[in-house]
């Protein structure tokens, strides 16, 4: 299983529109809107890092309103025991 964040840019105005849509993507657990440099995330799920990749590049940015996204992966840190 292969997750990420996907921080998103939208047009003005499309914010609400664009997430309501995003969260019906399978695969996508959930959208938030936030504040700063970026208008939205969104946590993600795929089976591998091609499917992420799918998910993204041809469902989320395809998206009418979005503007801009950026994937970041999410890695497990191993605990460091003393």
């Amino acid at each position: 299983m292969v997750a990420a964040y996907i921080l998103m840019n939208t047009q003005a105005g499309a914010l609400v529109n664009a997430a309501k849509k995003i969260t019906n993507i399978d695969g996508v657990r959930e959208v938030d809107a936030i504040t700063g440099p970026f208008d939205a995330i969104a946590y993600a799920e795929a089976a591998t890092p091609e499917e992420l990749a799918h998910l993204v590049v041809s469902r989320i940015q395809k998206v009418e309103g979005v503007q801009k996204t950026l994937t970041c992966l999410v890695v497990a840190l191993e605990s460091q025991a003393a």
